[in-house]
C-alpha cells in the first residue's frame, strides 16, 4: 500500500465518524441563558443591587472590624 493511500485512510475514518455523530441537546424547549427568572424587572434590579453592594462592602467591614478591634 502507497504512502499516500496510507494516510488518507485515517482522514476518511475521522470523517465518517464526524458525520455519524448524534446531535443531542441538553435543554429542552426555549433557551435561557440565566437560570432564573426576572419578570418583576424592579424586584430583580433591587436584587442585584443588593447582592452587589453587599458584595463590594464586605472588605470595608472587614478592616473596620480588624481596625476597632486593635483600638
Amino acid at each position: 500500500m502507497s504512502m499516500l493511500a496510507r494516510s488518507a485512510a485515517p482522514l476518511r475514518q475521522v470523517a465518517v465518524r464526524a458525520r455519524a455523530a448524534p446531535v443531542r441537546s441538553m435543554h429542552g424547549g426555549e433557551y435561557k441563558h440565566i437560570p432564573f427568572n426576572y419578570d418583576k424587572k424592579p424586584v430583580f434590579a433591587a436584587k442585584v443591587a443588593s447582592y452587589l453592594v453587599f458584595g463590594f462592602s464586605i472588605p470595608f467591614i472587614a478592616a473596620y472590624y480588624q481596625l476597632s478591634k486593635s483600638a
